[in-house]
């Protein structure tokens, strides 16, 4: 993949040990801004596909002159989608016997935040999650939230799909936009890791915002490129960048800009604590530098005390309003 734009200068291009020469390349397409439309923008980071090799690729990604949106250009194409999603894409099996303490935790941890952002809905209320994945917040949910509430999911991906039917849930395979869901029938929605992997997140939250009934909310979370760990690492090793399947990242700012952009008014916005980046970020930079594995394998999400630490150390940041991940409440106006 060719990473220089005109204007600019490449960065990063140079080959990473975790390439895999020999590999098809993937297939790609120029993007732009998904709030201002326009290519304007700077160069601020390249890297492989560290976690799953899917290809031998170096992605670039660039910052909005304009908007401050973090974008990856070129992007894969969606034929790649299958590849670029295999079929140990954590989103797809984040289960007890897969991740052991870990998922208990993070289950009791999400259980809390959920309910809280879902606080005052009605006894009956409909709730949508949107890239839904495997299911498990709309699992949390059916454990922790009241008996009454009707829990729908959406994802595009079937083998998500398949899994989150085996924990006994509604979900409905496609793109949201092309569903044939009845406006105004929900309370609120979840898009909780999804509008970072979206080739249109506006017109996604448009489609969110039309199901809604009026005075609806949504629970968006994703990455922070306001972060202390985007700042440190952004120019390789960011785990936020989760090369290639992130498209596009926020700050505060260029996030309240979306939510305008997309006709729905921002409620709260801030941060919170996760500790994936920085594992991540610090499993990234070994693998490029030829680490050996077992160093390596001691951070990822199966990894418990390397989740512990970056927890501990996001923590610090979170309460400055740095944490890694984007927290906002977005409403369909009244």
């Amino acid at each position: 993949m060719n990473t220089e734009r005109p204007g600019t200068e490449p960065l990063g291009t140079e080959p990473s040990g975790t390439e895999l020469p020999g590999t098809e390349r993937l297939r790609t397409e120029p993007a732009a801004c998904c709030i201002c439309g326009t290519r304007d923008s700077e160069p601020v980071g390249c890297g492989p596909d560290f976690e799953y090799r899917t290809s031998p690729d170096s992605f670039l990604s660039v910052e909005c002159t304009h908007c401050g949106v973090v974008y990856l250009d070129p992007r894969p194409a969606a034929s790649e989608f299958g590849r670029i999603y295999p079929d140990d894409y954590h989103a797809f099996r984040f289960t007890e016997a897969e991740f052991g303490i870990v998922y208990s935790v993070r289950r009791r941890l999400e259980a809390r935040r959920l309910l809280r952002a879902l606080r005052d809905l009605p006894t009956s209320a409909a709730v949508i999650d949107v890239g839904c994945g495997d299911g498990f917040h709309l699992d949390v949910l059916g454990q922790y939230g009241p008996p009454a509430w009707q829990l729908v999911g959406v994802d595009v991906d079937p083998r998500a799909v398949s899994a989150a039917r085996r924990r006994q849930l509604v979900v409905h395979e496609g793109r949201l936009e092309d569903l044939d869901l009845p406006d105004e029938s929900f309370d609120a929605a979840l898009l909780i890791q999804t509008v970072e992997h979206l080739a249109d997140p506006a017109e996604l939250l448009r489609a969110v915002r039309r199901l809604l009934v009026p005075g609806g909310r949504i629970l968006v979370v994703t990455d922070n490129t306001g972060s202390l760990d985007f700042r440190i690492a952004k120019r390789r090793h960011w785990g936020g960048y989760h090369f290639p399947r992130h498209w596009y990242l926020h700050n505060e700012r260029s996030l309240a800009l979306l939510s305008a952009h997309a006709g729905l008014e921002v409620e709260e916005i801030g941060t919170m604590m996760s500790p994936v980046n920085w594992v991540y970020s610090a499993r990234n930079a070994l693998d490029d530098w030829h680490a050996p594995r077992s160093l390596v394998n001691r951070f990822s999400l199966e990894a418990p005390v390397a989740l512990a630490a970056g927890t501990a150390f996001d923590s610090l940041h979170q309460l400055a309003g740095r944490g890694a991940l984007l927290r906002a409440i977005l409403r369909r106006p009244r």
